[in-house]
């Protein structure tokens, strides 16, 4: 039988990846579940007020609880050799779950930092006034997009057998361009540029208009600085190096269709992958930083368990408030 060049995929052996991914990922799943636990629980019984940047954060930390739950999966994957044993529907499960949750942690810290500039720097802005049916709707507006971008693939198969053992990816390097996957491609890539794009303009002119201010400076550009460095650190070290080895990747399937050109940028790429889960765990740093109200409710639960008075955080916090126009407050 004659295979198209779309049917040559490529296997590596990795036994790097194999030895070095259960480990990691089984840390990444304990320490995202403690962090995203104590989140939920904030945010469910120990939110005072609720804002529509809060709304978006308890999103993203119901999508990460939840995909937490593949790591172990994945973990055992890797520990056998990728080779993939609890079937067909768990592996387009598992798969899905993967990939949406990587675009609702972009997309939900998007949200948070285009919440943030309308409420500093357009304060007047009637946005900031439609309260938390609005920021609800945006929420399922994204869960939906998230579900369109990814939902394909709930639809196919994912197997592919190398050496009596059946790989679930859904980052297969086969030759020729599908049109499946160059969608694929495409919208792993698009998803992390184009909310950068936003995120960066959102934190470059939040900083500018609040080092134009003279009320409560000190306070306001810490906080600044604050949420622009989780910003960073989660876009960084998480979706970055995925993200540019995954176009060297498809580079390189431009100029060969050798299966030997493509084994240092699988490893790479499936590594760096890894990454991406870590996520999850770095998440409820950028949930401290980047809303008042969740950072309030955690020193007030601190408080509770050591047996001290909030008196003194609760006066720390309102200078630290960040003033939206003229001495009001948000």
């Amino acid at each position: 039988m004659n295979l198209s060049q779309a049917d040559v995929c490529c296997a590596f052996e990795s036994p790097i990846l194999d030895q070095v991914l259960p480990p990691i990922l089984f840390l990444e799943f304990i320490f995202g579940l403690m962090g995203n636990f104590v989140a939920l629980w904030m945010f469910i019984f120990h939110m005072d007020e609720w804002k529509p940047n809060a709304v978006y954060l308890t999103h993203l930390a119901v999508a990460d609880s939840i995909v937490l739950f593949c790591l172990p999966f994945r973990a055992d994957y890797y520990r056998r050799g990728k080779n993939w044993l609890h079937g067909d529907a768990m592996c387009r499960i598992l798969l899905f779950l993967l990939a949406a949750n990587r675009a609702a942690g972009i997309f939900f810290l998007t949200a948070v930092a285009v919440d943030r500039y309308l409420k500093i720097v357009h304060p007047l802005n009637r946005i900031n006034q439609m309260g938390l049916g609005y920021a609800l709707c945006v929420s399922l507006g994204l869960w939906g997009l998230i579900f369109l971008a990814t939902g394909y693939l709930l639809a196919d198969e994912h197997f592919f057998y190398n050496s009596n053992r059946t790989q679930c990816e859904s980052f297969n390097i086969c030759m020729g361009f599908s049109p499946l996957s160059t969608w694929h491609n495409t919208f792993y890539v698009v998803q992390f540029f184009l909310p950068t794009s936003i995120v960066a303009f959102c934190t470059t002119r939040i900083t500018w208009q609040l080092r134009n201010r003279t009320l409560d400076k000190k306070g306001k550009i810490k906080r600044a600085v604050q949420f622009v460095m989780a910003v960073a650190l989660i876009f960084i070290t998480c979706f970055f190096p995925s993200t540019i080895s995954r176009i060297a990747v498809w580079i390189l399937k431009v100029w060969y269709d050798e299966c030997k050109y493509f084994e240092e940028a699988n490893l790479a790429f499936y590594t760096s992958v890894c990454f991406t889960y870590f996520n999850s765990v770095l998440n409820p740093v950028v949930y401290y930083f980047s809303s008042p109200v969740f950072s309030g409710a955690f020193k007030k639960l601190l408080n509770k368990l050591l047996g001290r008075s909030d008196d003194k955080d609760q006066k720390e916090s309102s200078e630290n408030e960040i003033s939206t126009v003229d001495g009001k407050r948000s």
